[in-house]
């Protein structure tokens, strides 16, 4: 296994994609192995993108895109507004429930903070904010979609790990909301500190009459994730059934209730989740011959005999895994590391008594957090392109912010049922 490890290790520095990068790898493996026939690596390539679980990545990716193009995001973003509008730092604050508001139409960490850049970003900069705190909270602030419903990370780990994903996607609601209180928080904190955007001392407190007229614009996107639980504990749809409902709903709310999705905007986001779909699901495909490689060396037993060696303590052990996965996330991309890292860690949790949702949710989090961290995060990279703000800035700027996700993370491995409560309470306690 040294081999293939130093291929993918040499070929992730000079920078080649990372779908080849773990496809190439995987081979090396392959080829390297006089006892495994080189056609087995093909086999695990087509094996590794058969699963009909699967077919809710590409279904909730357009869902989103169409989201976006139908009035949704924009009702959102009015939402956030209003219920921002008397806080320090409201502008950055709007950030945040934004991307409360949004998990349940993105999905996606990067798309999120993308969009939120280009959105609030020119308005920031108006008023005053460095462009560096500008990225970092848009940019940590949309890790929140990472647990918020339907997280396609969730999805990842259910599939591969054989989790429940309706009990995921109910894990993630507390967790998503307790992220957003830190982070609100945290924008709180520094805001003070850098004197950005105080509350203006004339602007009119937020009624109950506003609050309600503004709900009742924004609330076919709010029902979307409590429609898409409560149609899987109910048996309505299977989790990748879930996803072609989300099109659907997408189309039907923003065609005839919104009546903003026009012919020229729907295949736009026909185009833009080809693009989004090609790219995620070759990664997936190019992970089987890798995968494959990490079972037959029996790399799960030697790191679990590893760190457990270290901590007899089940929530110290989990903090480790949980580091460890940090620091994977920051080197390689986070798909990847749900494909390849779940089958490694989740035994491991098991053999611990911890809940596999309970780790799910947690692992979701940290995993996507690499996205936003040096040195190759897309996420980061992409916000601070969109307003040409030098990644060292965004670095430190960000440093609150990450602070705030990590103390609520080791808030939560102590306490599971922040977590457990909803999946408990919809579909019943857990069988393990």
């Amino acid at each position: 296994m040294a081999l293939p490890l130093l291929c993918f290790i040499v070929l992730l520095l000079i920078g080649m994609p990372i779908a080849f990068v773990i496809g190439i790898s995987g081979m090396v493996f392959f080829f390297t192995q006089s006892m495994l026939p080189t056609e087995t690596a093909v086999q695990m390539i087509v094996l590794q993108s058969k699963s009909f679980v699967f077919l809710a990545v590409p279904f909730f990716i357009f869902a989103g895109n169409l989201m976006n193009v139908s009035g949704i995001t924009r009702r959102l973003l009015g939402l956030s507004r209003l219920l921002t509008r008397g806080m320090y730092g409201g502008t950055a604050q709007i950030s945040v429930v934004m991307s409360t508001l949004m998990g349940g139409v993105s999905g996606s960490a990067t798309a999120d903070a993308a969009m939120e850049t280009r959105i609030l970003g020119p308005e920031m900069m108006r008023i005053g904010y460095k462009k560096g705190y500008i990225c970092a909270v848009n940019c940590v602030s949309a890790l929140i979609t990472a647990t918020i419903p339907p997280s396609l990370g969730l999805i990842i780990f259910g599939f591969v790990g054989e989790v429940s994903i309706g009990r995921l996607f109910a894990g993630g609601i507390i967790p998503g909301i307790l992220m957003m209180l830190f982070l609100m928080a945290a924008t709180t904190i520094t805001s003070r500190v850098y004197k950005y955007d105080p509350p203006k001392k004339d602007a009119p407190k937020l009624t109950l009459k506003e609050l309600l007229d503004d709900l009742k614009d924004s609330v076919w996107a709010l029902l979307f994730p409590i429609i898409l639980i409560v149609g899987i504990r109910f048996g309505l749809f299977t989790p990748a059934e879930s996803g072609a409902f989300a099109v659907i709903y997408a189309l039907v709310i923003g065609k005839f209730v919104y009546k903003e999705l026009t012919w020229e905007k729907f295949i736009y986001s026909v185009v833009t989740s080809f693009k989004d779909n090609g790219a995620i699901m070759l990664i997936i495909a190019m992970s089987g011959p890798f995968s494959y490689a990490i079972t037959w060396v029996q790399l799960p037993v030697a790191l679990s005999n590893f760190i457990f060696g270290i901590t007899s303590n089940p929530q110290l052990l989990v903090l480790i895994m949980l580091g460890f996965l940090f620091i994977t996330g920051m080197l390689v991309d986070s798909n990847v590391n749900f494909l390849l890292l779940t089958p490694i860690f989740l035994p491991m949790v098991k053999s611990l008594g911890f809940d596999p949702v309970h780790f799910g949710v947690l692992m979701a989090t940290v995993v996507t957090l690499g996205v936003m961290t040096p040195p190759i995060g897309a996420a980061l990279y992409t916000v601070c392109g969109i307003i040409d703000c030098p990644p060292e800035d965004y670095t430190k700027e960000s440093i609150p912010f990450m602070a705030a996700v990590l103390l609520e993370l080791a808030i939560l491995v102590f306490i599971p049922e922040a977590v457990l409560w909803i999946p408990n309470m919809i579909f019943g306690p857990s069988l393990g």
